[in-house]
């Protein structure tokens, strides 16, 4: 494993864990600089294609997922590993559905229920792109039946 600070290729495992997905990770330290940094080891599982709105195709971006969830979780009271966490169950469920192909919607919808339960501002900063909410009105209507939920 190559260091990430001085980028030499030899590093030693200090302490190893493992998630409840089946992931490891390690804790490892380098031989060169001596700087600690984690290592994340996860089973690559089958994923589906993502069918987008305009009928195009595509592979499932773990990454991309990510990045979006933390742009409504932007300032935001959400630790990186709650981030994680629901990435790590989206992508889980879609493995777990056994289908070579699903709509985006599917995706979507799994993002606003998680973000519903975890920060109530990132769920209505995504709800705003993802449910095209484009004027104040529908804004606060969405807010008010979050309000209600509650």
């Amino acid at each position: 494993m190559r260091c990430p600070y001085c980028k030499h290729e030899g590093s030693k495992v200090v302490d190893t864990s493992h998630d409840a997905r089946g992931g490891v990770r390690r804790r490892r330290e380098c031989e060169n600089c001596g700087q600690r940094f984690s290592t994340y080891e996860r089973p690559i599982l089958a994923t589906p294609l993502i069918i987008k709105q305009d009928g195009t195709r595509e592979d499932f971006d773990r990454e991309k997922l990510m990045r979006g969830i933390r742009i409504s979780c932007a300032k935001r009271p959400v630790s990186a590993a709650d981030i994680e966490r629901l990435v790590g169950e989206i992508e889980a469920t879609l493995q777990a559905m056994g289908r070579a192909e699903v709509s985006s919607r599917v995706v979507g919808d799994m993002v606003i229920a998680g973000l519903k339960d975890l920060d109530q501002i990132a769920y209505i900063r995504y709800a705003i792109v993802y449910l095209g909410l484009d004027d104040l009105k529908a804004i606060r209507g969405e807010i008010d039946r979050l309000l209600e939920s509650n």
